[in-house]
């Protein structure tokens, strides 16, 4: 007897329904996308027990006459594509065919549905895989009711989590599907109570709304328009990180997805600006051609590829750090009723936010060149030139540039008055922060500019670090050394960054790797990041360097010019303000 079989219908249907929905917010989430793709402007969606016992979601959009209606429910049935090139520029949510077949076998489910052009609405009401259809009155557009989810599953049913833990779920799914779509009236009700009446909105009004001012208060407005990719949204300041990152919303083509790279490269940007165990708020919506993303990875549709992900995650993140550097971001010594204290002031971005941003609208892919991003090279470009990424300038930050005082203090500070008081620069730290935005700028470069020594020197290093040293050859040339091996375990220096000046060679190299191994210890795991860090430690000004004049102001000019010019790479603060004001109060003056 064979022991293979295929199996009865009913029976993959709830086998493949487990794919599509796992609990009652995956119900939501395909619901509220079917509404979005018919044109709705208003929603209301009703829920009781969590979503476990009625999923109702009532809209204004297009609706369906009677055949498409029945049609819905069958599996792979789609009214979003028909071949498969449309696979290939995926415009709208919906596009399996699965949401509906694999409810209707899951759950109790009703269908009625109204176009502009009939009288009356058509309702299917299916129950066992099998639908009756009747006629009834309702305004155009659609209501489906899904009534005790996993009521023919037993297994699954149990595996569900209380009332309120399923409500936060759902409430979740409502939040996200409610940024995406500012301009679409939402309304939410849980079992008799109104959660949420959001009405039609902008971006930042919509966040008001749901998170309320607080939040709006902590957030600044970026955006990057490129041939290839356009970015735009709000990051929040540092200082109002919070304690979990579900306060972070990443949206494709006004998709909702989920991508650990890119939620990294947002969070990597502030490079410890937020405090320990805190995350950054963010909103962010991308969008790129259909053609260079696949959004079929997953059934959940919440998982993505991107043609080049690697080049999207240094274009966010050279965007993030560029907005959060456009700010004045500078610790300010201030006095409190204990005493002084330091803590960043940050003013808010001058940029301004769209009044109503208008959500999964037809879009011209070819966007405008803007600055010196061009097409697929955006983020070279980004990477080769971060100096001239609209770096913040002394000029630009209200700072002095030629005539103001400067001293050096103890040969490890740098002061110099500026209009409202006086600031505060460690050496050393600037000096790394310049050099280590060099350094990933060298990286990027196909030209890597080496200073060849006068006598070369050979450096002996021990088995381990030779092979380490080996490994790194490649970065090190891009960084501006120039290495040959020389026998075993050793090394022949014959060249060094033009930046390497007034140390030893092969005790900047040997600390490097040091320094590099500690680094990957920590689990740094990029090595051009690691490297550059480990670099520009080594090679800065020291605290006890003396400086001259010239000196402390080509240093001024160039720290003001990387993208981040108030920390260090590793976290530190690199300038203090102290206002006038604030001297005033501490001699008595006010």
């Amino acid at each position: 007897m064979p022991r293979i079989q295929v199996l009865p219908e009913h029976i993959a249907n709830k086998i493949a329904a487990g794919e599509v929905i796992q609990r009652p917010d995956s119900v939501v989430k395909e619901l509220l996308e079917n509404s979005f793709d018919a044109g709705a402007t208003e929603i209301t969606l009703v829920v009781e027990e969590g979503g476990k016992k009625l999923i109702q979601v009532i809209d204004n959009g297009m609706g369906m006459d009677e055949t498409d209606a029945v049609s819905s429910f069958l599996r792979h049935a789609t009214s979003k594509i028909s071949t498969y090139e449309d696979l290939e520029a995926i415009n709208t949510y919906g596009f399996r065919g699965e949401a509906l077949a694999s409810i209707a076998a899951v759950a109790r489910v009703t269908l009625k549905t109204r176009q502009k052009e009939f009288d009356v609405a058509t309702v299917v009401q299916m129950e066992g895989g099998k639908p009756r259809v009747t006629k009834e009155a309702r305004e155009p557009g659609t209501t489906i009711s899904v009534h005790n989810l996993f009521h023919n599953v037993p297994a699954r049913r149990k595996f569900l989590k209380s009332n309120t833990t399923e409500f936060r779920h759902v409430y979740e799914t409502v939040q996200r599907m409610a940024l995406s779509h500012s301009h679409v009236a939402i309304d939410f009700v849980s079992d008799g109570e109104v959660v949420l009446s959001l009405k039609p909105a902008g971006l930042k009004e919509r966040i008001t709304d749901i998170f309320g001012e607080r939040v709006t208060e902590g957030i600044v407005w970026m955006e990057e328009r490129t041939e290839y990719i356009a970015v735009c949204g709000f990051i929040g300041k540092p200082q109002f990180g919070q304690k979990t990152r579900l306060n972070q919303f990443l949206f494709l083509n006004d998709r909702f997805i989920n991508n650990r790279n890119i939620t990294h490269a947002v969070f990597s940007s502030y490079e410890n600006l937020l405090l320990k165990g805190t995350f950054p708020f963010f909103v962010l919506f991308i969008e790129i051609d259909p053609h260079r993303v696949d959004v079929n990875v997953h059934p959940s549709k919440m998982e993505a590829k991107f043609e080049d992900e690697h080049a999207v995650y240094h274009f966010i993140s050279t965007l993030v750090r560029r907005t959060l550097s456009s700010n004045e971001l500078i610790p300010a010594m201030t006095t409190t009723a204990q005493g002084a204290e330091v803590g960043f002031a940050f003013t808010s971005s001058q940029h301004s936010w769209p009044e109503n941003r208008g959500a999964h609208q037809a879009t011209d892919w070819a966007f405008p060149a803007r600055q010196s991003n061009v097409g697929r090279e955006f983020a070279d470009r980004l990477l080769k030139h971060p100096f001239q990424e609209q770096s913040v300038s002394p000029e630009a930050a209200g700072f002095p540039t030629t005539s103001a005082p400067v001293w050096q203090m103890h040969n490890t500070y740098i002061l110099i008055q500026i209009e409202n008081g006086l600031m505060v620069i460690d050496q050393h730290v600037a000096h790394e922060r310049v050099l280590y935005e060099r350094a990933l700028s060298r990286f990027a470069s196909a030209n890597p500019v080496t200073q060849e020594v006068l006598f070369p020197r050979t450096m002996q290093l021990t088995p381990g670090d030779y092979v380490l040293a080996k490994e790194l050859l490649p970065h090190f040339k891009k960084l501006g050394f120039s290495l040959n091996p020389f026998g075993k375990n050793t090394l022949m220096v014959e060249g060094v960054p033009p930046d390497l000046k007034g140390v030893s060679e092969t005790n900047v190299l040997q600390d490097v790797l040091d320094l590099y191994r500690e680094y990957q210890s920590k689990g740094i795991t990029d090595a051009r990041d690691a490297l550059a860090k480990s670099y520009s430690c080594k090679a800065a000004i020291k605290a006890g360097d003396k400086m001259n004049d010239a000196e402390m102001r080509a240093l001024i000019d160039q720290l003001f010019q990387t993208e981040m010019p108030y920390v260090c790479p590793h976290g530190r603060p690199v300038v203090l303000k102290i206002s006038i004001e604030e001297l005033h109060k501490r001699f008595g003056r006010q």
